[in-house]
């Protein structure tokens, strides 16, 4: 008898989130509702300003805008059947909407691993190359940037879910509170070896590569910071370039250490409140240090809501 009859293609799979905190899942509701709500609100303030404002109509704030339009989609991939993970029990996933939850979550998190990077090489650009600037990153490349960004995420999605979805699964109790890879393949039958081999190289692309670029960014940038005579300009460069390093890292850092390692390895409690903090802290965090802390962004913002209140 072939191994591959003593499975079948499940239907359904249930999710079992975070059992640990189960005399607090109504707190953590409350919470992560008004959290979600908050920061959709603040994303979608953020591209409607930077649409409306003809002063921001620039390389920077034109990547800001997908940055928040990347965020408002990433958190909507995750949060709302955690939610219902928090009040239902079980909470069951299909077949097909767990591998449309795998990836799109894939698609939109590798898409702003590449374009945190197209930002930081943005930064780079203004701050070493000022006069310079609008011709390096002018209208085509901005969008080559971004396209290629979501090609990226694109690719990476389709390869990770169609090659998964693929194996023969012995079980369908995910224990995590969303379809991703590592806990799936908790679930599958026999040898993963190869699989987790390509989930490595993968991330060593989509997450590292981007991440380097950023780091090289930004050295560059501290170079230029040194050397500005300045003490104002520099203090106000060095404090733009270390919230964005510090956000950048909490999401690179934490990404790596769920996708960079084998299966072997794999412990749901800390790997569970690492995957929280890449699909949650972070995208909070994002638009308060990238977008809400921008004097322009700030203003423009101001003006967008005074017009509202007039109409």
């Amino acid at each position: 008898m072939s191994s591959h009859e003593n499975f079948t293609t499940p239907s359904r799979f249930i999710l079992v989130g975070f059992p640990e905190a189960h005399k607090f899942h109504f707190l953590i509701f409350a919470v992560l509702l008004f959290l979600y709500i908050f920061t959709l609100m603040i994303n979608f303030l953020i591209i409607l300003t930077v649409k409306s404002e003809p002063r921001l109509n620039t390389p920077m704030y034109f990547f800001l805008m997908h940055l928040a339009c990347l965020e408002a989609c990433y958190m909507s991939v995750t949060i709302p059947k955690l939610l219902e993970n928090l009040i239902l029990k079980p909470t069951v996933i299909s077949f097909l909407g767990c591998a449309m939850q795998m990836f799109f979550f894939l698609f939109f998190g590798v898409a702003e691993c590449f374009l945190l990077a197209a930002m930081a090489l943005d930064r780079y650009v203004a701050i070493c190359h000022p006069l310079r600037y609008m011709i390096i990153m002018s209208r085509r490349v901005c969008w080559t940037m971004v396209i290629g960004s979501y090609t990226c995420g694109t690719v990476v999605g389709l390869v990770h879910t169609s090659v998964t979805f693929r194996l023969p699964f012995c079980g369908v109790v995910i224990n995590h509170f969303f379809c991703e890879v590592q806990p799936l393949l908790e679930l599958v039958c026999g040898d993963t070896f190869l699989n987790e081999v390509q989930v490595i190289g993968v991330a060593i692309l989509a997450i590292m590569v981007p991440f380097l670029l950023i780091i090289l960014s930004y050295s560059g940038i501290l170079f230029a910071i040194v050397g500005m005579s300045s003490i104002e300009s520099r203090y106000k460069a060095f404090s733009t370039c270390s919230s964005h390093l510090i956000v950048v890292t909490l999401f690179y850092g934490t990404a790596c250490s769920m996708y960079l390692k084998p299966k072997s390895i794999y412990f749901p409690p800390v790997d569970k409140l690492l995957s929280f903090s890449y699909t949650i802290a972070t995208p909070l965090l994002n638009p308060i240090i990238y977008s809400l802390k921008n004097k322009a962004i700030q203003e423009a913002l101001r003006r967008f809501c005074q017009r509202m209140t007039l109409v």
